[in-house]
C-alpha cells in the first residue's frame, strides 16, 4: 500500500478532451499519483496550479489562447513538469527546458512509467517560498529556460525588468528586481546595490575598491561593487 508521504499530487493541463481521458485512464495504474484536477487550457491551468499547488503537471504545449510555455511564465513557483506533446524531441530540446520528461503522443504505458520513475527519484515537494532547489521559468524571446535558483549567480535590474545570470546565459525576465528579491532566500542572496542582487555561493573573491567599498568577483567573472551602505551591512553580516 502506497503511503501518504509518497503520494504525488498531479494536474493535467491539456486542451484535447480525448487526450485527457486517455492519460487519466493510464494514471489509474499508478497509485502513487493523486490526480487532483484537470484543465483544458492554460488560463484554467494556471488557476488550478495556484489553487492546488501540485507536485507535478502534465502539460501540453500547443493550446489555444496561451501555450504551455506562456502559462509557465506566469507562475511564481513552477512544479515538476512532464510535457505531453505532439512536438518531436528535437523541437522540444531547442527550448532548453529542464523538464522531467517529454512524452510524445500517443503516450505508451512504458514511457509514462519511465517518466514517473524520474519524478519519484527527484524532489516532489512544492515549497511556497523559494529555496535553492526551487526552479523558475523564463521566456526571453524564442528561448525558454527552467532555471534552478542555486545556479543563478546574480540578478541585475534593467529598467522595470531583470536580467538573470546563470551558466553562460543572461536572459531577461519581465519582473522587477524588487519582485524577484521578495522571493529569494536571504541567507543566500544579497542586495549589493540598487541594481544588483548576488548569490553569495558564487562569490569567488572579495576586495576593497578605490572608493573603500567592497567589490565581489563572481564565478562568471562579473565584478559587482557594493554601495557604501551595503558594504557596511555586508561587513556586519559576515564579520564574526
Amino acid at each position: 500500500m502506497t503511503s501518504k508521504a509518497m503520494t504525488i499530487k498531479a494536474i493535467i493541463v491539456e486542451d484535447s478532451r480525448l487526450a485527457r481521458l486517455e492519460l487519466k485512464e493510464q494514471l489509474k495504474t499508478f497509485p502513487q499519483i493523486e490526480l487532483v484536477t484537470e484543465a483544458e487550457n492554460a488560463f484554467d491551468g494556471q488557476k488550478a496550479i495556484e489553487e492546488h499547488q501540485p507536485d507535478l503537471i502534465f502539460l501540453d504545449i500547443n493550446m489555444p489562447g496561451r501555450d504551455g510555455f506562456e502559462m509557465l511564465e506566469q507562475l511564481a513557483v513552477v512544479p515538476q513538469i512532464i510535457f505531453t506533446t505532439a512536438y518531436d524531441d528535437y523541437a522540444i530540446k531547442a527550448f532548453e527546458i529542464n523538464a522531467i520528461d517529454y512524452l510524445m503522443k500517443p503516450i505508451t504505458h512504458d514511457r509514462l512509467a519511465t517518466a514517473l520513475d524520474k519524478v519519484q527519484h527527484g524532489s516532489t515537494e512544492l515549497i511556497e517560498s523559494m529555496d535553492l532547489e526551487q526552479q523558475f521559468f523564463i521566456k526571453d524571446g524564442d528561448a525558454c529556460f527552467l532555471v534552478k535558483l542555486a545556479n543563478v549567480q546574480m540578478f541585475q535590474s534593467v529598467g522595470n525588468y531583470t536580467r538573470v545570470f546563470f551558466e553562460s546565459k543572461n536572459p531577461m525576465t519581465y519582473r522587477s528586481l524588487s519582485q524577484v528579491e521578495a522571493k529569494l532566500p536571504e541567507d543566500n542572496f544579497f542586495r549589493a546595490n540598487r541594481s544588483t542582487i548576488v548569490n553569495l555561493n558564487w562569490v569567488r573573491n572579495l576586495e576593497v575598491g578605490m572608493s573603500g567599498s567592497f567589490e565581489l568577483t563572481l564565478e562568471n567573472g562579473n565584478v559587482v561593487e557594493l554601495s557604501q551602505r551595503k558594504s557596511t551591512e555586508f561587513k556586519k553580516r559576515w564579520t564574526l
